[in-house]
């Protein structure tokens, strides 16, 4: 690894890991990407009380926080309906609270933060998985997002609203490395959705162990992949998770299992199951369902349970999950859900297991079928939990 890289991902790992420790970079395993979201919060904002969001601006930067991430993954089909996942992540990491960094005062070449993204796609019917990641310092235009809109870049990876000014404009999104790329226009098919309550997303007991989350759970997507020397055109649908917070963990949280469902019959499922080190579930753990038109049902932890029924190995020995039953008893839902690819394991600085999945099972006795991606941190050296039903 070049050292000038190598420097700029300690730089990442060590300004978002806990107290400041030494952070090292095995090459086989990686570092958790859980570190990002543990750490001193000291001159940062915190998600600790109610947030009046506004649409476009809060589609943009919040550079109070400590870190903040916006997170597009989708299912496509090309002309043959030949299906894909694909995700595009921003990630963005301060270098030190604001203040700090006004009193350093202005210079094009000074970092106020890190960025990292990543790029996958999943050929599900060609059983490959591919994934690149970036890293940039804020400065000098090489990576950073607008304050008012959605418009987050990491040098040439760009998420772009071609409407600034407009809340439901569509966004561009385009990324290409060493023969993978996408290049995609997505149509919001949905308004935001504000997680937890009413945007405050508690994933720990004490106040401002949260994050100001929403998604957008529907997007009408086409364009083009690159994949294998080839560029495909494709259509489908694709979700938005855009967080901000400043210390969203806690001690004794080790990971989480995030869950998107798009159902056929035109419902939305998150879930998302933080997980403690004794193998337990936090009961902040929660969700929402939103429905055909439009209504919101939030979810507490009492309300669902997440069984997994079978795990995969990686190459590098990590052992994730693999399948998994949900039942929402609030809804009188049922799902089997499973991997469209068992191997979806990003292997890059940060190792986790994102990827896209199938659901099939009911609803008020009713089949219903989707697709969807779960998200998988914090296994590494660690058996996957299994929760009391």
């Amino acid at each position: 690894m070049h050292s000038w890289r190598r420097n700029l991902i300690l730089s990442f790992a060590l300004v978002t890991t806990a107290c400041g420790g030494d952070v090292s970079i095995p090459q086989s395993r990686g570092v958790a990407i859980t570190e990002v979201l543990a750490g001193d919060a000291t001159g940062f904002a915190r998600a600790a009380g109610p947030h009046e969001f506004v649409f476009p601006r809060d589609h943009g930067v919040h550079s109070d926080f400590r870190t903040e991430w916006w997170y597009f993954t989708g299912h496509v089909q090309d002309e043959s309906r030949r299906e894909y996942g694909f995700q595009l992540t921003f990630f963005r990491s301060a270098l030190a609270p604001p203040s700090k960094l006004e009193a350093a005062g202005d210079s094009a070449w000074r970092a106020n933060d890190v960025w990292m993204a990543h790029l996958a796609i999943g050929d599900f019917n060609g059983g490959e998985f591919v994934s690149r990641e970036r890293f940039a310092r804020g400065a000098l235009e090489l990576a950073g997002a607008s304050a008012t809109h959605l418009d987050v870049w990491l040098e040439d990876w760009q998420a772009t609203a071609l409407r600034p000014d407009d809340p439901s404009s569509p966004v561009r999104l385009v990324a290409s490395e060493d023969g993978v790329a996408l290049d995609l226009v997505l149509q919001p098919l949905r308004a935001p959705l504000l997680q937890g309550d009413e945007g405050l997303s508690q994933k720990g007991s004490r106040p401002g162990n949260a994050s100001y989350y929403y998604s957008v759970t529907r997007w009408q997507t086409e364009g083009t992949l690159g994949l294998a020397g080839e560029t495909l055109a494709v259509d489908g649908t694709a979700w938005l998770d855009r967080e901000w917070s400043s210390s969203a963990l806690e001690s004794g949280q080790v990971g989480w299992d995030w869950f998107s469902l798009q159902l056929d019959d035109g419902s939305d499922l998150m879930l998302y199951l933080m997980r403690r080190a004794d193998g337990s579930i936090d009961p902040t753990s929660s969700g929402s369902w939103l429905s055909p038109s439009g209504q919101v049902h939030r979810l507490d932890s009492s309300e669902f349970a997440v069984l997994p029924t079978s795990t995969w190995m990686s190459p590098g020995g990590v052992e994730y999950p693999s399948a998994w039953q949900l039942e929402v008893s609030a809804l009188d839902l049922e799902l089997e859900v499973a991997p469209q690819l068992a191997d979806q394991e990003l292997r890059g600085t940060f190792r986790y297991w994102e990827g896209g999945v199938r659901a099939v099972g009911t609803r008020g006795g009713q089949p219903v079928a989707g697709r969807g991606f779960v998200e998988l941190t914090g296994y590494e050296d660690r058996p996957p939990a299994v929760p009391d039903r």
